[in-house]
């Protein structure tokens, strides 16, 4: 065993212990614990669990490898999942408080006087998380497969046993304390790397100042051109201006539409108590956001810098191996490179036979089966997005135990989400569809019956697809949010703002935008869904999966409108309801009716 696999061990030993007696000392057995813990949460306890409920695995793994690889291009996930939860935090959160309902089927449902959108809602928020929590149990796929020395699938297969016992047991008041400890770890995992390797490569120790004001963007841009990639700062590289646009949109939009989130706001005590959360929640969360393009640009020049001095040792140039063993030019081995190779996540091939591995722009190999080296690149590297953050600290040859805590930071980001997914799931089956439309008169422990039931269905589903995913972590769940956005967010802005806005308008819209996206979602990712050759559909009209749900949003919208215009207003009670949410006096009367 390893220095590195022990101190993990140790580190996620600990760490794990903690939420097992977190979660074990605010297990719940009723509903409105079960839900949404009591709606005792402090506001500054719920805004750190807002902050780890939020910050997935894409956030923590995936988000700085893909603006490492894409550069500029890779802006887009900062800006749309900064930009949305400032859309949600002010222009939705305190009235949906107000509005006193468990979740969002709940409040479509009322808002639009009709069980058929409530039936809706509850399926899209089904889609929804399933898709988002893939990508979880991806993530811990992959660390489990790094650090501890499983196969990515046993991986995936023990996260989902960690998560659904969070779930099962303690439910959302379980679940939020749980978060606050996750989030202490993940930040504190995330940020610690960060200031080490900034100082070790700009003499700077805060991130933020680090990869603004000091060489490493010039030097970078520099090392890029030679090896003939484009420059790290150059704009519309791997993206088209429309799918940057359309990326960005989506992932914002989606923000606001998300489940999970929202649900969050329905912990505390009062609509005040929720805007202060939602204050300290985006602090909380700006901690990691300020800090991703740092670690992204030292990974990226970091990756480069240790391959390019790297030479193959005791292999043959030009043989195929399993593992490529790599070594500096003092003779010391290249421990990260083989230990990642083990995963899948890393493949080297020498082409040229010169006794280096070199990186350069395009494909190392056909497919990602390593067997068959690509002819028409020089590139003779391959990697996973998503194994950049977990390697950068072994990459910068740090302490064990930091390399460690990397790995304890992104379980605690996946797990973190993961369970209020699966939350927002059995709410979605249980309460919305169950107790609200199937069975009425269930008691309270059917209820609870009915909503851990769903909870195991669930993480089945989403451990097939995190063994099986359509893209890299970041790319699942912006798939996520494209159908938040397309289903969830118009039918909420406008059961808020819109007081013609009727239960016909509110199913036609959820309908065509949640029908379009997860379609042309499922006929873009075909080959990695279905197994097909190809993508069945490349784009629609420059714009790519994570991006379709924009257009998903503007059909809802369009529609959703249209039809309220043409059909019968709502109820003039309906029409007061909505109007007393969006004053303050009516808060009091809205919450006293709930």
């Amino acid at each position: 065993m390893t220095q590195v696999q022990l101190w993990t061990y140790i580190v996620v030993g600990i760490t794990f212990a903690l939420y097992i007696w977190i979660g074990y000392a605010n297990r719940v057995r009723d509903t409105k614990g079960f839900y949404v813990a009591g709606q005792g949460v402090p506001p500054i306890a719920n805004g750190a669990a807002t902050a780890a409920d939020w910050m997935s695995a894409a956030s923590f793994i995936s988000m700085a490898g893909l603006i490492s690889t894409m550069g500029y291009d890779g802006a887009i996930y900062l800006l749309g999942w900064t930009g949305g939860y400032v859309l949600l935090a002010l222009l939705l959160a305190p009235y949906l408080r107000k509005f006193g309902k468990y979740t969002v089927p709940d409040f479509v449902g009322d808002r639009y006087y009709s069980q058929a959108a409530r039936l809706i809602a509850a399926i899209a928020t089904i889609i929804i998380s399933l898709t988002y929590v893939a990508g979880q149990m991806r993530g811990v796929g992959i660390v489990f497969s790094r650090f501890v020395g499983l196969p990515i699938e046993l991986g995936v297969v023990l996260g989902m046993a960690i998560v659904a016992f969070f779930a099962l047991l303690g439910g959302m008041k379980g679940i939020t304390w749980t978060q606050v400890a996750q989030y202490a770890v993940l930040i504190v995992a995330y940020l610690i790397p960060a200031i080490a390797i900034g100082m070790l490569l700009t003499g700077n120790p805060i991130p933020q100042l680090s990869f603004t004001f000091s060489d490493i963007i010039p030097r970078l841009n520099a090392v890029q051109i030679d090896l003939g990639f484009t420059e790290y700062t150059q704009p519309f590289q791997s993206k088209t201006q429309i799918d940057v646009l359309a990326v960005t949109i989506a992932l914002m939009v989606g923000t606001a539409g998300l489940p999970h989130v929202i649900t969050r706001f329905y912990t505390v005590p009062s609509v005040r108590a929720a805007r202060y959360s939602a204050g300290w929640a985006l602090l909380f969360i700006a901690l990691l956001y300020t800090t991703a393009p740092a670690i992204a640009a030292f990974a990226r020049y970091n990756l480069i810098d240790t391959l390019q001095d790297a030479t193959i040792a005791n292999v043959t140039p030009g043989d195929k191996q399993d593992i490529v063993e790599l070594q500096y030019s003092d003779g010391r081995p290249v421990t990260w490179a083989t230990s990642w190779q083990k995963t899948g996540l890393l493949a080297f091939y020498d082409k040229n036979g010169d006794g280096k591995i070199e990186l350069r722009p395009g494909a190392a190999f056909v497919g990602k089966n390593f067997k068959e080296p690509n002819p028409d690149t020089a590139n003779e590297v391959y990697f996973d997005n998503d194994i950049i953050v977990l390697a950068n600290p072994e990459i910068a040859q740090l302490a064990p135990i930091i390399i460690a805590l990397v790995a304890a930071g992104g379980l605690a980001a996946a797990l973190s989400t993961a369970s209020g997914l699966l939350l927002a799931m059995s709410s979605a089956a249980s309460h919305d569809v169950y107790y609200r439309i199937m069975r009425p008169n269930a008691t309270e422990r059917q209820r609870m019956i009915a909503g851990r039931s769903m909870i195991l269905v669930a993480i089945l589903m989403a451990g097939y697809f995190g063994i099986n995913p359509p893209g890299f972590v970041g790319q699942v769940v912006a798939m996520a949010f494209g159908l938040a956005a397309a289903s969830n967010f118009p039918a909420i802005l406008l059961g808020i703002f819109d007081k013609r806005a009727n239960s016909a308008g509110a199913i036609s819209g959820m309908l065509v935008g949640l029908i379009f996206t997860l379609t042309m979602i499922l006929l873009m990712k075909s080959n990695a869904i279905f197994g097909t050759p190809a993508p069945i559909v490349k784009d629609f009209f420059g714009i790519s999966a994570e991006g379709i749900g924009t257009i998903g949003m503007l059909l809802n919208f369009a529609v959703a409108f249209i039809v309220s215009r043409v059909t019968a207003p709502p109820p003039q009670e309906i029409q007061d309801l909505v109007e007393s949410v969006r004053v303050p006096r009516g808060a009091q009367v809205v919450e006293g009716a709930h």
